[in-house]
């Protein structure tokens, strides 16, 4: 036991440093998200809240052997204590967002959408594992080296790349994205859903605005899915729990959050890109919804919104 703990502590020092986004390497984010989902697929089928079975190949060496190992149920709480003592909430919160996301997802899709767009997609998945996607069209957007390496690994699990995704590689500070939009002619007419997950906390208040005057233009009836930080973490970080140990990792590292809005002033933000909110939650929320019995303190300053283009 002791020695399985040393292992797994040079692990988790070595790749496992705050959850952070890189232009010049495959996001650390999507990288530690591909470690969450493939850690809930690992759990007994009654029990976990998804399945995911591409996660996995997105991950180090080192995050697979903790993955392979986390079967065994001790070795699994093992990984979870590690995890959460480095950063308090953010795995059961990761969980569960996923899941969260995904309803959303299908209850846009029921409504009607025709496109499905993703932005800073990372290693989402949702493309590759949920069966009612595979009939629409769907377009991922990220920088050029997380999108070659994610196309890469995609190819290797499924021998080739799905026919109803295009991967479109672009670097925001060469290229805006109504400039992307004609080059890559993505039809504007059409009801949309984004998903925008995980970025907006890394931007600055001019990109997230510019973001969302861009997805103002799509039809009538499309939907945003998007995930923000209360903008008191930025100003206060010792109003939640690790926040102050959070954003000190991430100075060590010279990363740091730059946007956040105050819940309360979400839904009149978005009103004036012709948006109505129609769900925000934080992560305490929707954490025990889906999670009531793993509940647990840490990223309850980390939100996901739900808004239609009227």
């Amino acid at each position: 036991m002791i020695v399985l703990s040393a292992v797994f502590f040079i692990i988790f020092r070595k790749t496992a440093s705050p959850p952070v986004m890189k232009a010049n390497t495959a996001s650390r984010t999507a990288q530690y998200m591909a470690l969450f989902r493939a850690l809930e697929t690992n759990r007994p089928s009654g029990k976990r809240l998804f399945t995911d079975p591409y996660a996995v190949s997105f991950l180090t060496a080192g995050f697979k052997f903790v993955t392979q190992l986390s079967v065994i149920p001790f070795i699994r709480n093992l990984v979870y204590g590690i995890i959460r003592k480095r950063i308090p909430g953010a795995l059961s919160s990761g969980v569960a967002r996923t899941r969260y996301i995904d309803e959303l997802l299908q209850q846009a899709v029921r409504n009607g959408v025709k496109q499905v767009i993703i932005l800073g997609a990372g290693y989402d998945t949702r493309a590759l594992r949920l069966g009612f996607l595979r009939a629409l069209p769907v377009i991922e957007i990220d920088h050029p080296d997380t999108a070659r390496l994610k196309q890469e690994r995609v190819k290797r699990s499924l021998g080739r790349l799905p026919e109803n995704v295009r991967y479109i590689q672009t670097d925001f500070n060469e290229r805006s994205l109504d400039q992307l939009a004609a080059e890559q002619q993505i039809d504007k007419t059409q009801a949309t859903v984004f998903i925008w997950e995980g970025v907006t906390n890394y931007l600055t208040a001019d990109a997230v605005a510019a973001t969302f005057a861009f997805m103002q233009q799509f039809a009538r009836g499309s939907y945003v899915i998007f995930t923000y930080v209360d903008e008191k973490i930025i100003r206060y970080p010792a109003a939640f729990f690790g926040g102050e140990k959070l954003l000190e990792d991430l100075k060590q590292i010279e990363e740091h959050w730059t946007f956040g809005l105050e819940p309360f002033l979400t839904r009149r933000y978005l009103d004036s890109f012709d948006m109505d909110l129609l769900e925000d939650y934080s992560a305490g929320e929707y954490r025990n919804h889906y999670l009531p019995e793993r509940s647990e303190k840490g990223y309850e300053f980390y939100r996901v919104a739900f808004a239609v283009k009227r």
